[in-house]
């Protein structure tokens, strides 16, 4: 009878804190963006906007190739009414397995390959200005990166499956290192290498799996740590400032976009909830910082020092809807736009916290 007591009690107590934190009223724009007749989503990785509210949108289509080794990026442009404009970087070098996008205060657009190792600068224009990283050469039989114990030293100016890419203020550039080096670089806005820090672990500054990151209007810079299930903020010369937890228990009878699995099941920490997939800061004076999980597959709005002040979604393949959300776009503290990648699409989210 204690026992049973004990556990309704620890039901109501996760109950109250899931009620705490109020749920965002949001409406989805459905189809949104039109593609042309021969060309198809796949994953779509990343989203970002630019300052006239051109879409990006990089996904991993292309069947080219074998099952398992076809080219799987294709970069995409889009007007603001949804209309497809373009395709940049057909055929690019570095295209092998589409990551994240993200467009810098300039307008420049910034690819982050994880399969090829590399980061690409475009203009605004389309045209390459800078490379960052260089993927293994198919002379020398290259092979995807493993994981190993103890893990590989990272060598400074290359990558191993990097993920995102931010800057500061004075233009310092920032990447996420993250599946296989568990680190961040940082680069002058000229492209020169400054430095590194993190390495794989679970203290404070270190990662396990460095999935997104994002900057605020004071430099500080925030990590997603994904399968550490935290944030870690830096200041921009990798000075641990604190760590955001996402501590909002899943809500009754949630399911996961793959199957529903009994409760009380264990997941590894990438589905497990508040495990931070995408991190994305809104402009103006007051910022908010979003992020996703893929369990129960939740878009979390919180203040720059972490606190939960609102949430929205939950699993599935109808409008609002999601299926591992991957990146978001947040041009605003209303609008967002998020990239899924079991989905294949984008959608476009309009919010009414007055609601």
């Amino acid at each position: 009878m204690g026992r049973i007591l004990n556990v309704c009690l620890m039901a109501a107590i996760a109950s109250v804190g899931w009620a705490q934190v109020p749920e965002i009223p949001y409406d989805s724009v459905p189809t949104f963006l039109k593609l042309p007749p021969d060309i198809y989503f796949g994953e779509v990785s990343g989203v970002a906007l630019n300052s006239q509210k051109h879409i990006f949108v990089f996904s991993r289509g292309n069947s080219t190739g074998p099952a398992y080794a076809a080219t799987a990026a294709q970069l995409l442009e889009f007007g603001p009414d949804g209309k497809f404009i373009r395709e940049i970087g057909k055929n690019l070098y570095a295209w092998s397995y589409a990551h994240n996008v993200r467009i810098d205060k300039d307008d420049n657009i910034w690819a982050i390959e994880k399969g090829s190792d590399m980061i690409i600068k475009f203009n605004p224009a389309g045209r390459v200005v800078m490379v960052f990283g260089r993927k293994k050469e198919a002379s020398d039989g290259a092979e995807y990166w493993t994981k190993v114990s103890p893990p590989r030293p990272a060598i400074d100016g290359q990558f191993r499956q990097p993920t995102d890419v931010t800057w500061d203020s004075n233009g310092n550039i920032y990447i996420s290192d993250g599946y296989i080096n568990s680190r961040v670089a940082k680069y002058d806005k000229n492209g020169d290498w400054v430095k590194s820090w993190g390495s794989f672990g679970d203290k404070p500054g270190e990662f396990n799996l460095a999935h997104g990151i994002a900057s605020d209007v004071n430099g500080n810079i925030y990590v997603a740590d994904r399968q550490n299930l935290r944030i870690q903020v830096f200041d921009g010369d990798g000075k641990f400032l604190r760590a955001i937890k996402i501590d909002v228990p899943e809500p009754p009878g949630a399911k996961a976009w793959m199957a529903t699995a009994p409760a009380g099941t264990p997941r590894p920490p990438q589905h497990t909830s508040g495990s931070p997939w995408a991190v994305c800061i809104t402009p103006g004076p007051t910022q908010y910082l979003y992020a996703s999980d893929a369990f129960p597959g939740r878009i979390y709005k919180m203040t720059l020092d972490g606190k939960v002040v609102g949430m929205l979604g939950s699993s599935g393949r109808q409008l609002k809807q999601f299926g591992w959300i991957h990146q978001i776009a947040c041009p605003s503290e209303n609008e967002l736009y998020v990239a899924e990648l079991l989905n294949w699409r984008v959608q476009k989210l309009l919010l009414h916290p007055s609601k």
